[in-house]
Order: structure tokens, then sequence, then C-alpha cells
């Protein structure tokens, strides 16, 4: 129990103080996250979008294909993206292997999904109505789209937050293909990992209050962006 105590102690000690370490380690993992969520949310929503617009042959496959993806297992990702960046493998010659870019493409793939699905729901949600009139103005199929996903860019932007939850949260894709470098690759969820493995209670409890702390921000952050859609909705 004592251990657990000077654990606690020791952690509050790092983060009032700002302990170098232990903020560098935060902040890459907020940069990498967020970027990792804009270049996924550049791609999935206009997909998502497109997806929703049109109707084809196998929608409803595609869209159960997105949403199995939700719960594409983290290590089948990093052994992927691991596979194409080696010195062996096909991407091998852009030496992205044990670099903060790679660790960003791998959770560009892991949260994809999530928000194409995400923003397929928020679309449908919509009213019918206003899909009709918006194709009735005979707009090019661009500005249409555009159209509805500004009315429905409220529970869009909670999809893109959602989504920057999971990625700062990932453990085992980052760590396959960043290597948990110190100074370079090592973000809180793989730096937790290894210093609780080496005994190191303090900086562990220290890196999970912030991860802890920035998961309650995303939260609220989804919180507010639903209860002003539903304002909006109901003004």
């Amino acid at each position: 129990m004592g251990e657990i105590i000077d654990g606690f102690i020791g952690a509050i000690q790092l983060i009032v103080t700002l302990d170098p370490e232990v903020m560098d380690i935060a902040l890459r993992s907020i940069q990498v996250s967020t970027a990792a969520t804009l270049i996924a949310a550049l791609i999935a929503i206009p997909l998502g979008a497109l997806i929703y617009f049109y109707d084809f042959p196998g929608k409803r496959g595609v869209i159960n294909l997105v949403q199995t993806l939700y719960a594409l297992p983290t290590v089948i990702v990093g052994l992927v993206v691991y596979l194409l960046i080696s010195h062996s493998g096909p991407l091998g010659f852009l030496d992205l292997l044990y670099t903060t870019k790679a660790m960003t493409i791998a959770q560009v793939i892991l949260v994809s999904p999530l928000i194409i699905g995400f923003t397929i729901s928020a679309l449908t949600g919509l009213d019918r109505d206003m899909k009709n009139t918006v194709l009735g103005l005979n707009a090019p199929a661009y500005r249409a789209m555009l159209t509805l996903v500004r009315e429905a860019k409220f529970a869009i932007l909670s999809a893109v937050v959602l989504a920057f939850g999971r990625a700062i949260a990932e453990v085992g894709a980052v760590m396959m293909v960043g290597g948990n470098i110190r100074h370079f690759t090592r973000t809180l969820t793989t730096a937790i990992s290894l210093n609780t493995s080496m005994g190191e209670f303090s900086v562990s409890i220290a890196l999970g209050i912030i991860l802890l702390g920035i998961a309650l921000i995303v939260n609220l952050g989804v919180n507010v962006l639903q209860y002003r859609g539903m304002r909006v909705k109901d003004d």
C-alpha cells in the first residue's frame, strides 16, 4: 500500500513541476494523435458523405464492413503497417519505420473507419426532406454533399473528437511501428507500459493521470458538441 501512495505522491510532483520527460512524452502523444485525427478526418468525412449520398450495389455491405472495422485490433494495424514500411517491405525505401510518421499512419488507419461510419450515421439522421430539398436545387453533387455535411457538423465533429480519443489511447500499433524510442517515438501509452514493467510507478501514474485528463477533456468536448447539435435541431 505504501508503494502505491508513494507512487501517487511522486506522480503529482512530476506533474506539478512539469517534469521535462513527462511533458515531452505527453506533447508527442498529442501531436501524433492530432495529426492522425486531422488526416483521417480529411479522408474519412468526404468518403462517408460519398457512401451516404450515392446508392450503389453492395452499399449495405460496405457500411457493415466499415462498422466491423470499428473494432479493428490495433496489433493487426501495427502488423500491416510494419510489413509495408519495414526495410524489406514495398515502402521500405521511405525509411518510415520507428518514426512518428509511421505512428501517425497507423493511427490514421485505426480511426478512419470510426469517422466514416459516424459520418454516415450523422447524415442518415438528418431529416429526409432536407436531402430531397438539396437534390431538388439541382446543385452539383459536391455542393449538395457539402450542404448536408454542414447540417450534420456537430455530430460529425463529435465523431472526430471520439477518434482522437481512441488514437491517443492506442498502444499496440504505435509500439510496433514506433519502437517506443526515448525522446523520439515514446508516447503516453507505450511509456506507461514500459515504466510499469520497470517498476517506475511514479512516472506511470503521472502519465496515466495526464492520459485520463485528456480522456475527460475529450468526453466533455463530445458532450458539448452533442448538446449544441440538439439545440440547433430544436431551433
